[in-house]
């Protein structure tokens, strides 16, 4: 709601200056019992940014040009997923971890002198939806009053339920965020039975799923709007369930090769339905709706992941790493199919416009 309701620069800016703080003030917790609030308070503030970083994506660029801007966003966060990591373990061997905590708060104020540098006088934050002009589609907030914070909530609600193609994008990629999340933090316990001896296989299966999403956005930008949302979001669930379902398949000491060529996979499919849920939630909905949007969604996802990493973890203590990644793949490879062969049913409008350009 503050990203539809407040100036998006500004609300940004003031992310990272209190993620910057709450960072440095890690190095001042005396216990455990002051460092879980902290962080707990850092998360919070940080996932302010998302709703308004998109929010202003979908103010500033034009709807042609919204799948090349996702693209391109999720190009800059897969990559850093590939740097970060390795710039971490080499910061790692030359610095303390206090100073590495350090460092991340340079670069949270270099994100806030950056941010500084825009100047938009079109961007004033009041967004059309505030006048509660989504409900007859119109953009234009003049002569309105901001609706209270509560009535705005509900009417971020009121309009993915009644929007169809927004319903159906939602539903289905919580299912598969379910799924996922699930296996997704039991790769650790995964390869303690598949390379006891290679810690370093993992990191090499991470940068390749890096490397896999990295090309999988570089080739949407490509392709363009000519695929559907059932062969995008369908054929990314559907890579990602083959590439987690054969690591299950993979026996106990496996060669280098069949890892790096599933973390591939894994990160392409990744790759493809991130950038494809991102692109529908943004072009279908108005800009002054966006920040709602994407902030009922963060919050859905996190639900999502306070559950199933619990419940990923029973099930692994209880039939092992290999049988639930095996069975697991086999269920996210099930849900994109469905994805693809039901598409004209849970994105018709779309389907209708892929079949009309070809």
């Amino acid at each position: 709601m503050a990203a539809d309701r407040l100036n998006k620069l500004q609300l940004m800016r003031w992310c990272d200056l209190l993620t910057a703080a709450l960072t440095a003030a890690l190095l001042l917790v005396p216990n455990m019992f002051w460092l879980l609030p902290v962080l707990a308070l850092r998360s919070a503030v940080s996932a302010l940014n998302v709703p308004a970083q998109q929010s202003l994506t979908r103010s500033l660029v034009r709807e042609d040009q919204l799948l090349q801007a996702a693209s391109l966003n999720g190009l800059v966060n897969q990559s850093s997923k590939i740097a970060g990591p390795l710039l971490g373990g080499l910061a790692l061997t030359v610095l303390s971890p206090a100073w590495c905590i350090g460092f991340n708060v340079c670069m949270r104020l270099f994100s806030y002198a950056m941010l500084l540098f825009i100047k938009i006088n079109a961007i004033d934050g009041k967004a059309a939806a505030v006048c509660g002009s989504a409900r007859n589609g119109s953009d234009s907030s003049e002569g309105c009053k901001p609706l209270p914070f509560r009535q705005m909530w509900k009417e971020g609600w009121s309009f993915i339920l009644r929007n169809r193609l927004l319903r159906n994008t939602m539903l289905f990629g919580l299912l598969g965020a379910l799924s996922i999340q699930i296996v997704d933090f039991q790769f650790a316990s995964l390869f303690l039975v598949l390379a006891p001896d290679k810690e370093y296989m993992l990191g090499w299966l991470v940068a390749a799923a890096g490397a896999g999403a990295v090309g999988a956005i570089a080739l949407l930008n490509k392709i363009g709007r000519s695929l559907g949302y059932g062969l995008r979001l369908g054929g990314g669930y559907a890579m990602i369930g083959a590439a987690v379902g054969g690591l299950g398949l993979l026996p106990p000491g496996a060669a280098a090769l069949p890892v790096l060529l599933l973390g591939l996979l894994l990160g392409a499919g990744n790759g493809m339905f991130i950038i494809a849920f991102n692109y529908c939630l943004q072009k279908e909905t108005p800009p002054g709706m966006t920040g709602r949007v994407f902030g009922i969604q963060s919050m859905v996802l996190s639900t999502v992941m306070i559950a199933a990493p619990l419940l990923g973890g029973f099930l692994v203590e209880l039939a092992g790493p290999r049988e639930i990644f095996g069975r697991f793949g086999v269920v996210i490879l099930l849900l994109g199919a469905a994805g693809i062969l039901l598409s004209r049913w849970l994105w018709p409008a779309e389907q209708k416009r892929v079949d009309a350009e070809a």
